[in-house]
């Protein structure tokens, strides 16, 4: 089906887009200069209206109603850690980004959970859509959003759009988890790293199927912290201590240059950098992860238990930034950062990981 991205979409001349890589200024302090990708967003109405799509579709992958898992497919899930529940401070009196709804800072208890150690991993999703015959809501709609740094010219050539408060992303047609760059590229040389292009909805189906779920953002964020606490970062509050690297991170002058003083430009395979307190990989950069709750800016400071978020919503939280984060222009790799997007949208820096309770 023939589609446009129509919201937060402006048209401009092909020679345009291909020199739209200059950094804009913003006039907004470092902290707080945006990335765009929480922009990312289909046309208002098209939400769950692909083929009768909706948040509920995940159902049909549950284990109820499909055959029993095989060895190979069992093989290929994510290891699983279980977190032991406790009290914890969530959010920040410091906030990065004030307007994300950093803070306030408030206790939380939570029961104990398991958590994939790693980003569910584009192997793994392909043994899921292959078992199912899932289709994404990408594949669907027949686009996704992609950071411009990394198509190749004859896919810039055909598009003449881009997303009005980030220039760098455009929608390419033909990019999916399949084809991350869209149709001239392909997934053969990155099995292993994060699977993309993943709706919400994707998330929730794939998590279905391997008898798990979508973590909350307070498991979410009770996991990246890794028993430390208050810290910036799953590892502690210098970004690379002893000079070394933590995470697949931007380096450089986004958006013009990345460095990749990190080892890589684009994603990296899943488990490449240490692991947290509690063992777990890429809580922060490589790709943003989908939580399970509906966004809000707004936070009681009353102690809460096992919290889930508001009972509605037009976005869902995601966390960890992605190897587009750069404290000029996303410093959103911290524990306590948090952005949304819609629950159809998806882009080339976003996947997910899974959890499930531990009773």
């Amino acid at each position: 089906m023939a589609r446009c991205f129509a919201l937060f979409v402006v048209l401009i001349c092909t020679c345009t887009v291909l020199g739209l890589q200059s950094e804009p200024d913003t006039g907004v302090p470092p902290e707080t200069a945006d990335c765009g990708c929480q922009s990312l967003k289909r046309p208002a109405g098209t939400v769950g209206s692909v083929d009768g799509l909706t948040d509920n579709h995940a159902v049909k992958y549950t284990r109820g109603s499909n055959e029993e898992i095989q060895g190979d497919e069992k093989e290929s899930r994510s290891q699983m850690v279980l977190i032991a529940g406790g009290e914890f401070l969530m959010g920040t009196d410091n906030p990065g980004i004030p307007p994300d709804g950093e803070g306030p800072q408030r206790l939380v208890h939570l029961d104990s959970f398991y958590l994939d150690i790693q980003e569910v991993s584009t192997r793994q999703f392909q043994s899921f859509v292959n078992a199912t015959g899932f289709i994404t809501e990408a594949e669907r709609f027949g686009d996704s959003f992609v950071f411009d740094g990394i198509l190749s010219e004859t896919v810039k050539s055909q598009i003449s759009q881009a997303v009005a408060a980030a220039p760098w992303w455009l929608p390419v047609k033909g990019a999916n988890w399949r084809h991350p760059e869209g149709p001239d590229s392909s997934i053969t040389d990155r099995l292993d790293h994060p699977v993309l292009h993943v709706s919400w909805a994707d998330a929730v189906a794939y998590c279905s199927w391997a008898q798990k779920r979508l973590p909350t953002e307070a498991e979410w964020e009770y996991a990246c912290r890794g028993g430390l606490e208050d810290r910036l970062f799953p590892w502690g509050n210098k970004l690379n201590p002893k000079g070394l690297h933590y995470a697949n991170l931007w380096q450089g002058d986004f958006p013009t240059h990345n460095s990749a003083e990190d080892g890589y430009i684009k994603t990296s395979p899943v488990m490449s950098f240490p692991a947290n307190g509690f063992g777990l990989y890429d809580m922060v950069g490589n790709a943003w992860e989908w939580t399970s709750d509906w966004w809000t800016v707004h936070h009681t400071t009353d102690q809460q238990h096992n919290p889930k978020g508001p009972l509605s919503g037009t976005d869902r939280v995601k966390k960890g930034g992605s190897y587009m984060c750069h404290k000029s222009y996303c410093y959103r790799y911290r524990c306590a950062a948090r952005s949304q997007n819609t629950p159809d949208s998806s882009a080339s820096n976003l996947g997910f990981r899974c959890a499930s309770g531990a009773t």
